[in-house]
């Protein structure tokens, strides 16, 4: 595959939108032909999925079938969308990707990572991002922020004690693959966390 991928991942306020705008703007101005998507969506049938796992009123689904919905909006993802946009030689930006699914299914419901490895080996076979950037900040204080924008979404609602376990494990994958992830301080001016994003983008790039 010619193109890049670049993935942007984040527990709730840390301010991704922002900076993925950044990001795909950034690399615009370099003349790179660039992909804006996000998981869980991307497709049509992504989208559906999407609408299922954030409803508020979904309160029954079990760990599992939340699972299995993301890694069904993968597939389709990776072989609508990813797949073919990375081999036309674009420059693809995800917004949240596998990563996501071992910090909130995995730290955040208790999910084996055993689990989530077979299904990841079987939906991307060895497709990983070229480039992962963590936003990463206080939970409580990303919560606060977070709080400011719409109506909380059925993930939005859970404790505290969620969040800070998603977190631990983000910051437990960085360590681990710290090959490709960035992680980006985000809780200063958005000047300063773009900054940082810059300087890894020209590394990559």
């Amino acid at each position: 595959m010619s193109g890049k991928f670049i993935t942007i991942e984040g527990s709730e306020g840390v301010g991704k939108s922002s900076n993925i705008a950044f990001i795909e703007n950034y690399l615009r101005k370099l003349g790179k032909q660039v992909l804006l998507t996000r998981e869980p969506g991307g497709t049509e049938l992504g989208e559906s999925i999407r609408a299922l796992l954030l409803d508020a009123k979904n309160t029954a689904m079990c760990s599992d079938t939340e699972l299995l919905l993301m890694f069904a909006a993968r597939a389709q993802h990776l072989d609508e969308v990813i797949r073919p946009a990375l081999a036309a030689g674009k420059w693809v930006i995800c917004d949240r990707f596998t990563d996501a699914t071992y910090a909130y299914q995995g730290g955040g419901r208790g999910i084996a990572e055993a689990r989530i490895a077979t299904l990841e080996t079987w939906v991307q076979n060895t497709l990983q991002p070229d480039v992962t950037f963590l936003l990463d900040m206080p939970v409580a204080a990303g919560l606060e922020r977070a709080s400011k924008r719409s109506a909380p979404d059925r993930f939005e609602q859970e404790k505290l004690a969620f969040f800070e376990r998603v977190r631990a494990a983000y910051l437990a994958r960085a360590k681990k693959y710290s090959g490709r992830f960035r992680v980006i301080n985000a809780e200063p001016a958005l000047e300063t966390v773009q900054a940082q994003i810059r300087k890894s983008l020209d590394e990559l790039i």
